[in-house]
């Protein structure tokens, strides 16, 4: 799976390798994570939004009469006699519902290595009447057609209790029996809530907007968006609530769809050490669509409390990262989103469908009948075939009217093609679009059609799989044109069925594949690029070229086409998907390598680790740390308690003494060139001098500058139109400053400029774009202040104390480099391996032949690295302590060399 990165891999089909691959890397993966003493409970939770089992109760009344009623009574007591009428017993029926195959599907796979637990909202319940039959099974959350429900506050404990046991017990009936079952726990939802949460918040609101359908009443929609999202947040609350009721460290969480977006973070406040995966199957529109929405930071927060998100494709994964920048002004970090020091990972990966099951079900018995049926009811003709929900996304409207132009501009066709078209009923009913589509269907009817030949053929119900599956096998050319979709599964089980066509015994067919013509605005359309006809449903014309060249193409080239097609839907499946996200989330658990929020720098134990230690690496980054930030960046010069540190640091010959700022060379030689023993590393690392010499190295000579002038005509745009902002050019890096600019317009242009850096310049120039302190800097991807870091601690190998300290994104670099010396799980004592820094090698070509360059040792014990970060207590961090201002860095290092802080007001001491 691409992972979501500085320029990411590109808008192509992620490369999942063969299934059996993954599922072999899942297993070094979790034998790596218990090897360095990660824990792992073998058990992963899924969050859906209803449980695929419809939950009927039937109760059988108590044989005990009621009092006669009394005649004056008031409305309290009528309540009270009404409820001495309780059901003696109760029977709850579970029958499975439709919906989500493809899901449901995968998560099923995964139980032969996972114990697994569906964490779901019940959905409606039935009212079951005794002697009659179970309902029928029902899609969506609410009940079937004509159903009685029964109220969720007319359910007693002990009906509620019970039902938990009978969804605990539940075995599915067409799962494999071989496969571990699951566990299905029920979340209970008040009526009112349930409603708001879905037929409000998610239907009115989230899901036209997730498909590019804004609301066209704005002033009505907004109070109706508070209430409905005040449902949505308390559902995604019980959902978390459950959650960590039955959470057990090590668990692996799955958020499954836009339902539950909040989810996360919910989950996040209740469990924070939680491995968290959220995976939209919806489309995700562009920034400047989903800006349209009145609770949007809420909800990129919300999506944002997981450790991976994923997407079907990748443009809704780049579509919500720009939206992380644009609208929370998060940092796009190099594989997903920074944020507050935690990296949030996006990704991408299609759902596809059972493949196995769908080739087993297309071969049933009872389709043969109804494909003889279709042929000699449409025989001599070319046949049409396409089903959707009645949906205003599904562009029903726009392929009638696409058939339609096929047969005004390619004639040949009238009395030779019919288009069978079935529309399932949508969860939402819409009169208006039944009514367009039955005048479309009746108009070509009319114009084109005759007494012994209709063109169209429209059905607007539910029908079963025989029929379904005989009509895709009969077809000559599937039809699919959503105007925005998600997945969409017909298009990959036509595929299925086409191969029973072209390769299958015993068929009742014997010719070439048919050909797909789809939707280029589907989740799965990039998966499918290479064997399918795409189009655009808007353009007639195209749609109308593309179905003639689809029924007048070559068998050649239609075997060819189903071969493609073919092999990406049998690798591509439901299992497949499942076990990439188990992979995808177990590669970001890494404890090491997470922000976290960190105690306050322990001096006692800094001084004895000191005074313990026989030689000592010291690392400091400048501004925020040894001095305070300022407006203008020449203000910021060191105080005379500074300058007593670092030159008291730098006579003791155990100590090595490093400044490494993001300051060019010509300013750090202003202030503090006068230190001879103090080394500096200037422009977050690209140049260097080492102590006691003043020669720079310069780390970029052999690296591609051309970029910088490109990023400056980016910074020249903004500064014109930001009042106080400035541009800093380095040798090696350029910055753009706004601290004096106003703080609202200034973080606004901020946003706009790093969307226009990562989305266009980026993917294409060696740089990386850093977001500082009322500031952005570009700077070469090869050179940081983490790379110094590794080759100070390779060139002094030796050392038994570390300190490192600096306060803002770029010095996160140096706390990371710092990690690999305080490994999870490492022994006492134990020696830790370092490679030769890039750093290191480009210092070596500078002066002309490359030297080898070999692994070194370093046995320093942990708790002496004090890696420090200089901010708030709440920030979270990679380094391992911290401080809350640059003055208590300078009273640490003064008190490890005996000296007290130097009021400014005095005198300046002999140094």
């Amino acid at each position: 799976m691409d992972s979501f990165a500085t320029g990411i891999a590109g808008p192509h089909p992620p490369k999942h390798g063969d299934p059996a691959a993954v599922r072999a890397a899942i297993e070094r993966l979790e034998a790596d994570h218990r090897a360095k003493g990660t824990v792992l409970s073998g058990r992963i939770i899924h969050l859906c939004h209803y449980l695929p089992i419809v939950a009927s109760l039937q109760r059988t009344p108590s044989d005990i009469p009621s009092p006669p009623k009394t005649p004056d009574a008031q409305p309290v007591d009528v309540q009270k006699l009404q409820s001495t009428k309780s059901p003696a017993s109760f029977e709850w029926s579970l029958t499975p519902r439709r919906g989500h195959t493809a899901m449901h599907s995968g998560v099923r796979s995964l139980s032969s290595t996972y114990e697994q637990i569906i964490v779901a909202y019940t959905g409606d319940v039935h009212a079951h009447a005794p002697g009659s039959s179970s309902p029928s099974v029902v899609g969506g959350g609410g009940a079937a057609p004509g159903v009685e429900t029964i109220p969720f506050n007319k359910l007693t404990d002990a009906e509620k209790e019970a039902l938990v046991k009978e969804t605990a017990n539940y075995k599915d009936p067409s799962a494999d029996p071989t496969l571990k079952s699951l566990t299905y726990v029920p979340v209970f939802l008040d009526d009112k809530v349930a409603r708001g949460h879905y037929d409000g918040y998610c239907k009115n609101t989230l899901w036209p907007l997730f498909h590019y359908l804004l609301w066209q009443d704005v002033a009505t929609e907004i109070t109706s968006h508070e209430g409905e999202f005040n449902a949505y947040l308390a559902a995604n609350e019980a959902f978390a609530a459950k959650v960590a009721e039955i959470y057990q460290p090590g668990d692996l969480i799955w958020v499954q769809d836009y339902h539950l977006l909040l989810a996360p973070k919910l989950i996040r406040n209740h469990i924070a050490e939680a491995h968290i995966g959220l995976f939209v199957h919806t489309p995700f529109p562009s920034s400047e669509v989903f800006r349209c929405l009145p609770k949007r930071k809420e909800i990129l927060d919300g999506m944002l409390g997981a450790n991976l998100v994923c997407f079907q494709t990748y443009s809704y994964s780049r579509h919500f990262a720009s939206s992380c920048v644009r609208v929370c002004g998060y940092e796009s970090a190099p594989n997903g989103v920074d944020v507050a020091g935690q990296v949030v990972s996006i990704t991408h990966c299609p759902v596809g469908v059972d493949a196995p099951r769908v080739e087993l079900d297309a071969q049933r018995s009872g389709i043969k009948p109804k494909i003889d049926a279709l042929k000699a009811l449409y025989q001599g003709k070319k046949i049409i075939v396409g089903r959707d929900k009645l949906d205003t996304v599904k562009g029903v409207v726009q392929k009638l009217k696409a058939f339609e132009k096929l047969l005004i501009d390619f004639p040949q066709w009238r009395g030779n093609v019919v288009m069978i078209q079935v529309t399932s009923p949508a969860l939402t009913d819409s009169p208006k679009l039944e009514r367009q589509v039955s005048e479309l269907v009746a108009h070509i009817n009319g114009e084109y059609g005759s007494l012994d030949f209709i063109p169209v053929h429209h059905y607007h119900q539910h029908i079963k799989k025989d029929e379904f599956y005989a009509l895709l096998t009969v077809a000559d050319l599937a039809l699919i044109t959503p105007l925005r979709d998600g997945m969409n599964t017909t298009s990959m089980e036509f595929v299925i069925c086409q191969n029973q066509v072209a390769h299958g015994k015993d068929f009742p067919l014997s010719r070439a594949p048919s050909p797909l013509v789809m939707s280029e605005f589907m989740g799965i359309s990039s998966t499918l690029a290479d064997g399918s006809l795409q189009i655009n449903p808007w353009n007639l014309g195209d749609v109308a070229a593309q179905i003639n060249r689809g029924l007048t193409m070559s068998d050649e080239e239609k075997y060819q086409r189903q071969e493609k097609l073919y092999k990406v839907v049998t690798t591509h499946t439901s299992s497949l998907w499942a076990s990439v996200l188990v992979k995808s989330l177990l590669e970001k658990i890494n404890s090491e390598g997470s922000a976290h929020q960190t105690p306050f720098l322990e001096r006692e134990l800094l001084v004895s680790k000191y005074q313990k230690a026989k030689k000592r690496l010291f690392m400091f980054d400048y501004d925020g740390t040894l001095t305070p930030i300022v407006k203008v960046p020449s203000a910021a010069v060191p105080s005379k308690s500074t300058l007593l540190a670092l030159s008291k640091l730098a006579e003791d010959p155990k100590n090595v003494v490093y400044i490494i700022s993001g300051r060019d060379s010509p300013f750090l030689i202003q202030h503090l060139g006068h230190l001879s023993k103090v080394g500096f590393s200037a422009e977050h690392g690209c140049f260097v001098r080492i102590p006691g010499s003043s020669e720079w190295s310069n780390l970029t000579k052999t690296l591609d500058m051309s970029w910088m002038s490109e990023v400056e005509g980016i910074f020249k745009y903004y500064t014109e139109r930001t009042t106080g902002s400035f541009i800093e050019r380095k040798q090696s890096s350029v910055t753009w400053h706004y601290r004096a600019s106003d703080p609202e317009w200034g973080n606004f242009q901020c946003k706009q400029c790093l969307d226009l850096l990562e989305t266009n310049l980026v993917p294409k120039r060696p740089i990386e774009v850093l977001v500082g302190k009322k500031n952005l800097e570009v700077r070469p991807i090869a050179v940081n202040k983490g790379e110094i870091v590794k080759r100070l601690l390779y060139e002094n190998t030796d050392s038994e104390f570390v300190f490192c300290a600096g306060d803002d994104k770029t010095d996160e670099d140096m706390f990371r480099a710092l990690i690999a010396l305080r490994p999870s799980g490492a022994e006492a004592g134990a020696k830790i391996v370092l490679q030769p820094p890039v750093s290191a090698s480009l210092t070596a070509t500078n002066g002309g032949e490359k030297p080898k360059l070999e692994p070194r040792e370093i046995g320093i014990e942990p708790d002496a690295v004090f890696s420090t970060s200089v901010g708030h207590s709440t920030k979270k961090t990679l380094a391992v302590w911290h401080v809350t201002s640059p003055a208590e860095i300078v009273e640490s290092v003064l008190e490890l060399v005996g000296e007290k802080p130097i009021p400014e007001d005095n005198e300046d001491p002999k140094l």
